[in-house]
C-alpha cells in the first residue's frame, strides 16, 4: 500500500468523531449501528468504525483508511463501515470537503423515499425558504437536492454520486438524499456538515407537513 501522510491531530479527530456520533445518536439520527462520520486527516480519511452502536462509541471506535480503496492503515484495529466508498467519492470530487456525515434523519429519509420515481431517483427542490440560507449555498432561493438510488453494494452508490458530481451542468448540492437510506451531508468541517444536515432535515419536515412532495420531484416553496 502506498504510504499515506496523516494529520498531526489525528487523536483529537478521533475524539471529535466520537462526540459527533453520540450527539447524533441522541437526536435519533443514528439509531443502532446506522450512520457514520468521517473527516480528512492529511492524505488519509478518519471514519467511524462499522457495525457499532453509536450509543456506546468511544474515540477508539474509529479507523484511519487510505483515500483510494478505503482499507485500514497499518496499526488500525477497526474496520470501516459499508458506506465508506461514498465518503471517499465525496472527498475525491469535492476538494474543499473536510467532513462527511451519513445519517438516518427521519424526515429527510421519508421525503426521499416518498419522492423517488420509478427508478428510485429524483430530486427535492426548496424554493424561497428562509431556512435554506443556513445551508451556505450560492443561491439559497433555489436549493436542489438529488435523490440517489440505493444499492446493496455501496460502491454502486459511490459510482452514481461520482457521476452526479461530475455533471458539468449541475451545481454541487449541500447534501445528497439516498432512497430509503438517509442522507449524506458534507462541509468544510464537522460543524458545517452537521449544520447542513439539520437544515435539510427541517426543510424536509416542512415539505412533508405541507404535502408538497410528488413522485420524481418534491417541491416546497414559501410563495
Amino acid at each position: 500500500m502506498k504510504p499515506v501522510c496523516i494529520s498531526e491531530d489525528a487523536e483529537l479527530q478521533r475524539e471529535h468523531l466520537s462526540a459527533a456520533c453520540q450527539s447524533l445518536y441522541r437526536r435519533g439520527w443514528m439509531p443502532g449501528t446506522f450512520g457514520s462520520v468521517s473527516v480528512r486527516s492529511g492524505e488519509a480519511v478518519m471514519i467511524t468504525a462499522g457495525d457499532l452502536s453509536k450509543r456506546v462509541m468511544t474515540d477508539q471506535d474509529t479507523v484511519m483508511v487510505d483515500p483510494f480503496k478505503g482499507l485500514p492503515l497499518l496499526g488500525e484495529s477497526e474496520w470501516p463501515p459499508a458506506e465508506t466508498p461514498v465518503h471517499l467519492a465525496l472527498y475525491r470530487r469535492l476538494p474543499g470537503c473536510g467532513a462527511v456525515i451519513h445519517a438516518h434523519a427521519p424526515w429527510s429519509t421519508a421525503l426521499a423515499t416518498r419522492t423517488a420515481g420509478a427508478d428510485r431517483t429524483g430530486q427535492v427542490v426548496f424554493e424561497e425558504m428562509e431556512m435554506a440560507k443556513s445551508l451556505d449555498v450560492p443561491d439559497p432561493r433555489l436549493v436542489v437536492l438529488p435523490i440517489v438510488a440505493n444499492h446493496l453494494d455501496a460502491s454502486l452508490i459511490a459510482d452514481d454520486v461520482t457521476a452526479l458530481l461530475d455533471d458539468p451542468a449541475a451545481d454541487t448540492p449541500p447534501a445528497l438524499l439516498i432512497d430509503r437510506d438517509g442522507m449524506f451531508s458534507f462541509g468544510r468541517d464537522i460543524d458545517e456538515a452537521r449544520n447542513r444536515l439539520e437544515c435539510v432535515e427541517e426543510l424536509s419536515h416542512l415539505s412533508l407537513l405541507t404535502g408538497a412532495d410528488e413522485p420524481g420531484t418534491a417541491k416546497v416553496s414559501a410563495r
